[in-house]
């Protein structure tokens, strides 16, 4: 039998209507004023032939109108196929196409990157140009075993899949979220994630469903998040490693005492960056989590934040780890209701991520003998160094706490002798030479896990969500002919 809710939107503006929902630039939105410009946002996608069940392509960046499309396709029973802007149109024409998608729509600023990745295969639709004079009541009920958003996968082995999220996934992400770090009346979270990402869509579901604020960055901006945060404007805020490491570089003083979480994703961080945080009372929780586990499945509980530096802590309420054959280091695979139930018309790669239940996640890590989880690596970005197992966010760790080193990314590299070896990829803060680096990592590092090679550059290549992008870095490695 399908599993029904209230429509989140509906009996959050019926239960709390007068309570903040939306803060952006200097506009402001309570729940009843954020659910009747749904509303009319539902009628215009009715008018314009969106049906309940279509794919809806979303190209958008963050801004109001996303917030507003977002829960429109929502209440019009229609699943949002976020886009990353960031990619080239074959790119998101790869991804249109995939997802059957009916129709795009997209922000005016991105209207020649739309048409172009939309030329052949649907309608597309600007934003600015829907018809918003109606209103129309969105549905009474959401099926949690509905799908109601799909996000595509960085596709660093092979073509991009799309991960389907149910409604019930995102419900039981948001609980087992509550039920770690807790819901106050008071609460506010900052998004400076794009909202394609699953980091920044999680937190308009979490707003709905918790009664809590959101207040939307158009873009990451550290000193302005600094200011705010310092003048007690939110309580949480989502960041990942890059993000948080610009912030704390930049603060002066300390956050409000309100701000009560900082909530770290995106891969492992450096122990340099938690302990300068520490420092300044920050407090950080680290968390794992991934697209297709609907945002965090583990965060680290805050009374662990210090006794268990450098873990994401141990799974959200409804949700199991384990890592697989039964060792203590392996691959993590993951088990819950907010784990997707697969990807879109990929039936092999279905059969292969799932086994008993359990998600596969390809990512490395290890339980200590307390059960908390420390995560290592992608699986994809394992360095095999003379049968030696290397973790690039390890040596990344070391590197970071060199007073010169801003940044740090590390690749495996091809290598007669060992096979592979280290290539470290470092943005400097001031001058600094290969020799005194290498004795740096000595004193800190087996010899096999050293670096073989730095190279300075200007900036290391991210993707939208500020993750670090490995593929660049080996192909910038090839280029340089080494």
């Amino acid at each position: 039998m399908p599993q029904m809710m209230p429509n989140w939107l509906r009996q959050r503006a019926y239960l709390t209507p007068k309570r903040p929902a939306l803060f952006f630039e200097e506009k402001r939105w309570t729940f009843a004023e954020l659910y009747e410009e749904v509303k009319r946002w539902t009628a215009a996608l009715e008018r314009i032939g969106v049906q309940p069940g279509d794919y809806i392509g979303v190209l958008v960046k963050n801004t109001e109108q996303a917030v507003f499309l977002i829960h429109a396709l929502q209440q019009r029973g229609a699943v949002a196929v976020l886009l990353n802007h960031r990619l080239a149109a074959e790119e998101l024409s790869f991804q249109l196409k995939d997802s059957r998608a009916a129709f795009l729509l997209y922000d005016s600023s991105f209207e020649t990157l739309a048409k172009k990745a939309g030329k052949d295969c649907l309608i597309k639709q600007e934003l600015s140009r829907l018809p918003l004079q109606a209103a129309a009541n969105g549905r009474q009920e959401l099926d949690l075993e509905e799908v109601c958003s799909v996000m595509y996968t960085s596709g660093t082995t092979g073509k991009p899949k799309g991960v389907m999220q149910t409604y019930g996934n995102h419900w039981w992400s948001a609980a087992g979220s509550a039920l770690n770090l807790g819901i106050r009346e008071t609460d506010c979270w900052i998004c400076a994630v794009p909202l394609f990402h699953i980091s920044g869509y999680s937190i308009l579901i979490r707003s709905v469903i918790y009664g809590m604020a959101v207040r939307l960055y158009s873009q990451f901006n550290e000193a302005k998040i600094n200011r705010a945060l310092q003048r007690g404007e939110a309580t949480i805020m989502s960041v990942v490693t890059a993000m948080l490491t610009r912030m704390v570089e930049q603060l002066q003083g300390s956050y409000h005492p309100s701000f009560r979480c900082m909530l770290l994703g995106g891969g492992p961080a450096p122990k340099p960056l938690l302990e300068s945080c520490a420092a300044k009372q920050i407090p950080v929780f680290q968390t794992y989590g991934m697209t297709e586990t609907a945002s965090q499945i583990v965060t680290l509980p805050p009374e662990y934040s210090l006794t268990k530096l450098g873990s994401a802590g141990k799974p959200l309420f409804p949700s199991q780890i384990k890592i697989a054959d039964g060792q203590n280091e392996g691959e993590i695979l993951v088990k819950g209701p907010n784990v997707t139930a697969g990807y879109l018309r990929r039936e092999e790669a279905n059969r292969q991520s799932f086994t008993d239940g359990w998600f596969h996640t390809g990512d490395l890590g290890r339980l200590d003998e307390d059960g908390f989880l420390y995560v290592l690596d992608r699986r994809s970005d394992l360095i095999i160094s003379g049968g030696e197992n290397v973790y690039p966010a390890e040596i990344e760790s070391v590197l970071m706490e060199h007073p010169a080193i801003a940044e740090a990314g590390v690749i495996g590299v091809p290598d007669e002798k060992w096979g592979q070896v280290p290539a470290a990829f470092l943005v400097a803060k001031k001058t600094v030479d290969t020799d005194s680096l290498r004795s740096f990592c000595l004193s800190r590092l087996a010899k096999y896990k050293c670096p073989a090679h730095f190279l300075q550059v200007k900036a290391l290549p991210r993707n939208a969500s500020k993750k670090l992008l490995r593929r660049e870095l080996k192909a910038a490695f090839e280029r340089e002919g080494r």
